[in-house]
């Protein structure tokens, strides 16, 4: 596999990943961002590819324990080594399909950037077109195999398209992840929002929040103030 290596939260941290394929996106670092992980809690990442999410997370939450599911061996060996690049030695990657993977123990989060393209044409890269293309039923496998591990009151946070948003909602509700809290990622002010972020919380009963959410670009294109505390910085995102 060809790799190209670069840098997350402005160089803090190095991330190697394939020069071909599904690249990482800012969805990672943004998902990373609203998982509400503490100090030596463990979590569990679902199509972690090649580590983004998980690194981006053990960044800002010091002694974090953590494993990513990776269907491709090969990718799953790059998320590895750019765990042990940047020494977070706590962190764990397993190959194989999420379908069929069980992680040992208990798990106080768990998050994932699920493939959430429905329609349009498909990509001719296989391994981009796995990791966006969603098949029917695809949503709830995923909130069902990752809500499973999670301790009572555990928190399930996806980023995903608006227009897969019902879908997501049931999945969550079905997989016994209550309590939605709804976080659109606005590209412009008064544009409007093309991906969410989406927590549940395992046996919560309150109604579904709908939060004001973070706005990523001014009007010439930079980022946001709030963007940035994110993206370089690392900061959380306050749901």
């Amino acid at each position: 596999m060809e790799v190209t290596e670069g840098h997350l939260l402005n160089r803090r941290l190095r991330h190697i990943q394939p020069r071909q394929g599904h690249r990482t996106g800012l969805e990672p670092v943004l998902l990373a961002a609203a998982v509400p992980a503490r100090p030596g809690e463990r979590v569990l990442e679902g199509g972690t590819g090649s580590g983004a999410g998980l690194l981006c997370l053990a960044a800002r939450v010091p002694d974090l324990r953590g494993v990513g599911l990776e269907r491709c061996p090969a990718t799953a060996a790059l998320a590895r080594a750019n765990a042990e690049a940047n020494g977070f030695d706590q962190l764990s990657v397993l190959a194989g399909d999420l379908a069929e993977l069980r992680p040992e123990g208990v798990f106080d989060h768990a998050f994932a950037n699920p493939p959430w393209h429905g329609t349009g044409t498909a990509s001719p890269d296989s391994a981009r077109e796995a990791a966006k293309r969603a098949a029917p039923g695809l949503f709830g496998l995923w909130a069902a195999r990752l809500a499973a591990p999670l301790r009572p009151r555990g928190t399930l946070t996806l980023v995903v398209a608006a227009a897969a948003l019902p879908a997501c909602l049931q999945a969550l509700a079905v997989a016994g992840c209550g309590s939605a809290s709804v976080f659109p990622l606005w590209p412009k002010a008064g544009r409007e929002a093309k991906l969410m972020l989406l927590r549940g919380i395992k046996g919560g009963r309150a109604p579904c929040r709908l939060l004001p959410g973070l706005v990523l670009h001014e009007s010439d294109g930079r980022f946001t103030a709030a963007a940035e505390a994110v993206l370089r910085d690392g900061m959380a995102l306050a749901f």
